[in-house]
């Protein structure tokens, strides 16, 4: 029996309040850790057995907020492609790359409606889990002598498209994105003949960032080509010291497979972009119109090629 006397228990301190919080509880009874110091995962732990692409992993990986590779995709795009200025271009593009040699200027501004779906076949009977829209905005640059595209900015509707995005180095943001369904039947959307027209609008944090018309003039062999070529992307992590240092640093690049084009159409098509505090869509505003397109596609991806990594050790 404790004969100790008892004494009102002491208000709780602020201060070491906030030290558990930035410094972490330390394992078992040695009660806190300091900063700075090490606690490495032992090979062989249950670590190991958590399964899942992404967090949160768990022991069947069910939980992951995306599913296992390969990913298939199928949908419906308007693409519009147009210049501007190429020194708003090369001010984005990272260490190593350069402005592509021909039409240097030439971005896409692309509006997507995907269906998508990994292996499970039972993931399509759950519409939730495999619809969304994304805009995305693409130039074409130069790593390593070679011609590539680049998607500089997109914004995507669901969380699964936002982390698959960024495992594949776009830099997917979370936004609004509308367009325009065509119809076979009835006066509730355009058609796909020459004088259909369609909405399309992009916004984020309660803010229109774009928002743009395109009206079909006739059919078209493909979807422009600014956007036609094997993406070559940053894939960055800042290190948990907030440093400077990079855990992760690569520039990436993706092949499709599969891959299945459907109908095509040309048309014209006008453009806006709005301004915003958190947004810079106005350095790449349209300076002069090439095409519009909609267009169908379908494609499976798998894997990636590293292209480059400096990668923190």
């Amino acid at each position: 029996m404790n004969t100790q006397t008892s004494r009102p228990a002491s208000p709780p301190d602020h201060h070491s309040m906030m030290v558990s919080l930035v410094v972490g509880w330390g394992g078992g009874a040695g009660g806190l850790r300091r900063a700075g110091t090490r606690d490495p995962i032992k090979k062989g732990s249950s670590m190991s057995d958590l399964k899942g692409l992404f967090y949160p992993r768990t022991p069947t990986g069910k939980a992951s907020i995306v599913p296992p590779v390969p990913w298939h995709y199928s949908g419906e795009l308007i693409t519009l492609e147009y210049r501007t200025d190429p020194a708003k271009i090369a001010a984005l593009l990272p260490a190593g790359f350069a402005l592509a040699d021909e039409d240097p200027g030439a971005v896409a501004a692309i509006w997507a409606d995907w269906q998508s779906t990994g292996e499970d076949p039972a993931q399509l009977l759950d519409p939730v889990r495999v619809q969304y829209k994304e805009m995305f905005i693409v130039v074409r640059c130069i790593f390593q002598g070679k011609t590539w595209s680049r998607c500089i900015y997109i914004w995507v509707d669901k969380e699964f498209a936002m982390l698959r995005g960024q495992h594949q180095g776009y830099p997917k943001k979370l936004g609004s994105i509308h367009m325009s369904r065509p119809v076979v039947v009835g006066k509730a959307g355009p058609r796909l003949q020459p004088g259909g027209t369609f909405g399309v609008t992009l916004a984020a944090n309660d803010r229109r960032l774009a928002e743009g018309r395109f009206t079909i003039t006739g059919p078209a062999e493909k979807p422009g080509f600014v956007n036609g070529l094997p993406m070559a992307h940053n894939r960055w992590l800042p290190a948990i010291e907030t440093d400077g240092r990079q855990s992760l640093d690569e520039v990436v690049t993706m092949a499709s497979y599969d891959v299945d084009f459907g109908r095509c159409f040309a048309g014209e098509f006008d453009l806006a972009y709005f301004d915003s505090p958190v947004e810079e869509l106005l350095d790449i505003a349209p300076v002069e119109k090439i095409a519009g397109y909609w267009h169908e596609v379908g494609v499976s991806w798998r894997a990636g090629t590293t292209l480059a990594r400096n990668n923190l050790a």
